[in-house]
């Protein structure tokens, strides 16, 4: 079953400080069927949210979000393909590039959920890492994702375009 480490915690791999709630694994969309039968085997309760892209489960109440679209977009072999092998706590795990993350991060940005200075300290801490022009492409045409890079660009963070 291909998937990737995403979320925080892939963002804490590279040096972002430490999420404090779920893990978030990314699979591809027409892999879904396949990663709800075997987390089920393996022991998981599995939830099916309101939101069409993602599944929850639940071990020893611990909970893990398996999502299958990241900022609309489907999740897909290539994406998959992006992540690299990284030894995190004793475990070999592909783990997704910051870039991609980052990108969901900020078109998540809206009316409803616009807290900048939750993920500031996150983008400052990979700010090395990241392909900024991606990042501004993604962002056109999204007023919170481009205030926010504006907001980057001040602080010194990300380079002025």
């Amino acid at each position: 079953m291909p998937f990737a480490l995403g979320g925080g915690y892939a963002l804490w791999v590279y040096g972002s400080p430490e999420p404090e709630h779920d893990v978030d694994l990314v699979v591809p969309a027409d892999g879904v069927p396949a990663a709800v039968d075997s987390l089920s085997a393996a022991g998981f309760e599995i939830e099916r949210p309101p939101e069409d892209w993602l599944f929850k489960a639940y071990l020893d109440g611990e909970l893990v979000d398996v999502l299958h679209k990241l900022s609309g977009v489907e999740v897909d072999q290539a994406l998959i393909d992006s992540a690299t092998e990284i030894e995190l706590l004793g475990v070999r795990i592909p783990v997704l590039p910051p870039t991609p993350i980052a990108i969901a991060k900020l078109i998540s940005l809206s009316e409803h959920y616009c807290d900048f200075g939750a993920i500031l300290p996150v983008f400052r801490a990979v700010r090395e890492q990241l392909d900024w022009p991606a990042l501004a492409a993604a962002s056109e045409g999204h007023p919170f994702a481009e205030a926010f890079l504006f907001l980057l660009q001040r602080l010194d963070v990300a380079p002025s375009p």
